[in-house]
């Protein structure tokens, strides 16, 4: 006969009362509960639902050594990101496997079972609360709306297929180049909704093939999501970041206005602010253009969200990680000292859709993305994770920044303020910036893209934006050293 699990629960309220329930009315799962920790003072030396409450979190490892506890369960439903963190960092002193229950929105609509008590996951360590989304405004945005997705087939793409699918619009076009990225969103589409779905395989750097497409669909509401977004790769090729990620941006903004498309929201990223690396300048000049033209007040309403990393999209640093720590390591991470704004797939997509909603023209929302987190810790929290001990069973290697990285992000220009707006994660960045010069520089650039200059792009770039001038000289000491 299987040896009972023995569990330590965090977190002496409802959630973990709940669980100890659970545990003790369901014994065929295995789990016996033996005594819970909690930082409130006032529980220490109590008993809860029959089991002694120890003490606060410096009391889980000798708690877990002397009760020989199997599993650390977390029961804070309402724990932020920073509290999972530092829990994960106390338990990883121990060899009890860690679990978490359900978040605060599935303890509102039902009691904590056996069976939704999991694994911690990375989404876990932001600790993000559910967005709670205004359905009226984004059902007017949607609703019998025919929509196009460029880069669908992507992360943040598929999932906001996912969340506009049950809003019934009248069409759903699935724009994007990789057939097999298509061809799975399409699918999972046609699995769990009614929403009537066009996939379209070309190049949204095809303008020819842009306009027919738009022809074709007549899209109400077009979301752009294709860029290429990896730093290291688009400064050995700023030319095709410049191609991809500007003109053909550019050419879509100018086709979806010519088509008489209702909005247009384009997807941009921290990396665009301030930026030192080639894709982040490449999203900066398309936000600007962007805001140049929504100033001439076409009948489409032009607009741009601006948000961080998304935690575990695709080629992201989270599942860089899990890859490592299966091979036994080591985990790589540039600098001690790097931290980045992360966010969940499913609350960037939500966001953008709220965004979508709110625009009038011309706006750059931010979505609010909480703290930066620390790379170094993110990657020690997922080798305790794994069921190993940092530095003892994977060892983290430190090998430094890469060409066009930062060591931290920023959110606003020098030349904006941020304002709040009736949705409480979302601010809007307003530019005092001068935008005539914005029609030049992108005749520029096409013309540099035209005759493949790389080195004519970078001197452009230096010219454009003070902080990638300052970052390109300080590499450039560095490497004469």
């Amino acid at each position: 006969m299987r040896r009972e699990q023995r569990v330590l629960i965090i977190g002496a309220g409802e959630a973990g009362e709940m669980a100890v329930r659970e545990m003790v009315s369901h014994p065929e799962a295995g789990y016996l509960p033996v005594a819970f920790i909690d930082d409130d003072q006032k529980k220490h030396g109590t008993t809860v639902e029959g089991l002694p409450v120890l003490g606060g979190r410096d009391k889980i490892r000798e708690s877990a050594e002397e009760l020989a506890v199997d599993h650390i369960l977390i029961a804070i439903p309402s724990a932020s990101g920073n509290t999972i963190r530092t829990l994960v960092r106390y338990c990883e002193e121990t060899d009890a496997e860690l679990k978490i229950v359900p978040g605060i929105w599935e303890i509102i609509t039902g009691d904590v079972t056996i069976d939704q008590i999991r694994q911690v996951e990375p989404e876990d360590l932001l600790g993000r609360e559910s967005v709670a989304a205004e359905k009226q405004h984004l059902r007017k945005c949607l609703h019998g709306k025919r929509i196009l997705v460029t880069g669908a087939g992507g992360s943040i793409g598929g999932e906001l297929c996912r969340q506009i699918a049950p809003f019934e619009p009248a069409l759903l076009a699935l724009v994007g180049r990789g057939e097999n990225s298509i061809f799975e969103i399409q699918a999972d589409l046609e699995r769990v909704s009614g929403a009537k779905v066009a996939p379209v395989i070309i190049d949204v750097g095809n303008p020819e093939a842009i306009r027919r497409t738009l022809k074709i669909h007549k899209p109400d509401v077009v979301f752009h999501c294709a860029a290429h977004k990896h730093v290291y790769l688009m400064e050995l090729h700023p030319v095709e970041a410049m191609r991809n990620n500007l003109l053909a941006t550019r050419d879509l903004i100018e086709l979806t206005i010519e088509s008489g498309a209702e909005r247009f929201v384009m997807l941009s990223t921290d990396k665009a602010v301030k930026p030192c690396s080639v894709m982040g300048a490449s999203k900066r000049l398309a936000e600007l253009y962007l805001q140049h033209r929504a100033a001439q007040e076409p009948a489409t309403k032009l607009m741009a969200v601006r948000f961080g990393n998304v935690l575990g999209s695709r080629g992201s640093v989270v599942p860089l990680f899990q890859k490592q720590i299966r091979r036994g390591g080591p985990v790589t991470v540039s600098d001690p000292t790097v931290a980045r704004y992360f966010m969940t797939v499913k609350e960037a997509a939500a966001l953008v859709l709220q965004a979508a909603a709110l625009g009038d023209g011309g706006e750059i929302f931010i979505l609010d993305m909480g703290e930066p987190v620390k790379i170094v810790e993110l990657a020690e929290e997922l080798i305790t994770l794994s069921g190993f001990r940092p530095g003892a069973d994977i060892k983290i290697e430190l090998v430094g920044l890469k060409p066009g990285e930062k060591l931290s992000e920023d959110i606003v220009e020098d030349d904006e303020t941020l304002d709040p707006t009736r949705l409480e994660k979302i601010r809007l960045a307003r530019t005092q910036r001068d935008l005539s010069d914005v029609e030049k520089l992108l005749e520029d650039v096409t013309a540099l893209v035209g005759s493949y200059d790389q080195v004519g792009i970078i001197s452009l770039l230096r010219e454009t934006f003070p902080s990638f001038d300052a970052y390109r000289k300080v590499r450039e000491g560095r490497a004469r050293r």
